[in-house]
């Protein structure tokens, strides 16, 4: 059964920053595209950023690009997203999740998800 553990939330001022991490257990972590995605109360889950099994081929948002980076470590079956230059409206709970089927921004083409970790940007 693969399971995600995502870690590293927790609360941060505007321009600060925070690094979340996601293992995955159960299965090959290097078979799966990894996103991470986020929902604000009232909101719907949202794309953030996705990599690619081999770490090659990044995607992200517009509204995080040039502040978030996302990386993997195959060896530690780990997922990394690093948020820098944190706004206000990056508060959210964030998702990592896990896609068998290739690289995707849409939430339905992923096949396992993580429990959620709780990030929020202060003023």
């Amino acid at each position: 059964q693969v399971q995600l553990v995502e870690s590293g939330g927790g609360l941060v001022q505007a321009g600060g920053s925070l690094s979340l991490s996601c293992v995955l257990s159960g299965h090959t972590f290097s078979t799966y595209a990894l996103g991470w995605f986020r929902q604000a109360p009232g909101k719907d889950r949202e794309f953030v950023s996705a990599i690619s099994w081999s770490g090659r081929s990044t995607y992200y948002a517009d509204s995080v690009k040039g502040r978030f980076t996302i990386s993997r470590d195959n060896a530690k079956s780990s997922v990394y997203l690093q948020m820098n230059r944190l706004k206000l409206e990056d508060t959210a709970v964030y998702y990592c999740a896990a896609d068998s089927s290739g690289t995707s921004e849409e939430a339905a083409w992923y096949d396992y998800w993580g429990q959620g970790t709780q990030v929020t940007v202060s003023s």
